[in-house]
């Protein structure tokens, strides 16, 4: 999958270091990834929530951080959309 807004997951991991190997950890395993449909999505990460409007949560760091992303599935793109502890995420307007 090609990563577009990766500036939000790195401005997390500037922000709180104990997340900076998690983010990675992501990011190569998305970049690798071929999701087709959202049940991709799920069957590697089975804790991601899938939302409306090919929307999806991941957590980070056992739920102590989370990553919303937009995937177009069609031309292989993820958008991240942002980045934040879980405290800032039910802050969100999703």
């Amino acid at each position: 999958m090609q990563i577009v807004g990766r500036k939000a997951v790195h401005e997390l991991a500037a922000k709180h270091a104990d997340v900076r190997d998690a983010v990675n950890a992501w990011l190569c395993e998305a970049e690798e990834a071929t999701w087709k449909k959202p049940m991709d999505v799920k069957s590697m990460y089975p804790q991601a929530s899938i939302l409306a409007k090919n929307r999806v949560i991941f957590n980070l760091k056992g739920n102590r951080y989370r990553l919303e992303v937009r995937i177009s599935y069609q031309t292989g793109i993820v958008l991240i959309k942002r980045a934040g502890t879980h405290a800032e995420y039910s802050r969100w307007d999703t």
